[in-house]
């Protein structure tokens, strides 16, 4: 099965929520820390308790590599808990010089296996198209983000008035010759996501920044449910798997993307 058909599978089945493994050895439940493997054993709770409701799983990398060798084991024992019907992405904010961006992309897809990836666009087209060459996966480009820097670059104004992220959604848009990209927009800019869904067209969109970071679910489902579009995964870290620090914590992250989900059909 292609990314982009393990996608659409969920989406049509209106799930729409991406869990993010973030996870943070000093965020765990405290009864886990003692385990012989406590960030593997902590994400195959966390992947039991969701995989039925869940869209898609981003694993940020950032989490795993900082604990070296042990850390990269973990990303590969995590990886093999996901159900392979399952989108996975790897949180990996890739992009290089041509050669350089060859190598990433056959560790990221041909290495670990992932479904699809995040990307960076700022050093152009070249860049990313060692990724854009593996049809049957789904490649992320950042066009406007959660954080607060996003004012620094992104939302820029260019000469002919444009923003410089709304050029970037443009070259996405010129770039899906494969029908592989989709772009990652920050949950927290409803009032910009608003105004550029005719720009993004049909592309899939990958939302953080909903939860801890600020961004409002009912917004983000509002805007894309009323331009009849459902090609949108809305990431959710903190506030899900980290939604509770007892034993019972399984139970309580299992009700809460349930949750999520009733929500977003609520809004159809």
């Amino acid at each position: 099965m292609t990314a982009q058909q393990k996608l659409q599978q969920k989406l049509n089945q209106n799930m729409h929520i991406c869990v993010g493994l973030d996870t943070d050895f000093n965020k765990i439940p405290e009864h886990l820390k003692n385990n012989s493997s406590p960030i593997v054993e902590f994400n195959k709770i966390i992947i039991e308790s969701t995989y039925k409701e869940a869209a898609a799983y981003k694993i940020n990398f950032a989490f795993y590599e900082k604990d070296g060798t042990k850390g990269i084991d973990n990303l590969y024992k995590t990886l093999e808990l996901i159900p392979n019907d399952v989108l996975t992405i790897a949180d990996a904010k890739r992009g290089d010089i041509g050669n350089t961006s060859q190598m990433y992309a056959e560790s990221i897809y041909n290495n670990f296996h992932f479904d699809s990836v995040t990307l960076h666009p700022y050093m152009g087209f070249d860049s990313l198209s060692p990724f854009f060459n593996y049809k049957d996966k789904l490649n992320f480009i950042l066009a406007l983000t959660s954080n607060k820097g996003s004012e620094d670059f992104e939302k820029l104004k260019l000469s002919d008035g444009k923003f410089l992220y709304q050029k970037v959604i443009e070259k996405i848009v010129e770039w899906n010759k494969n029908q592989n990209c989709g772009l990652v927009f920050g949950a927290t800019n409803s009032s910009e996501l608003r105004e550029n869904i005719p720009l993004i067209q049909n592309l899939p969109v990958l939302l953080p920044g909903v939860g801890t970071q600020g961004g409002s679910m009912e917004d983000v489902v509002s805007i894309f449910k009323k331009n009849n579009s459902n090609q949108f995964l809305i990431n959710v870290s903190r506030s899900l798997i980290y939604a509770d620090p007892t034993v019972n914590f399984a139970t309580t992250t299992s009700q809460t993307i349930k949750d999520y989900n009733s929500l977003i059909k609520s809004l159809s």
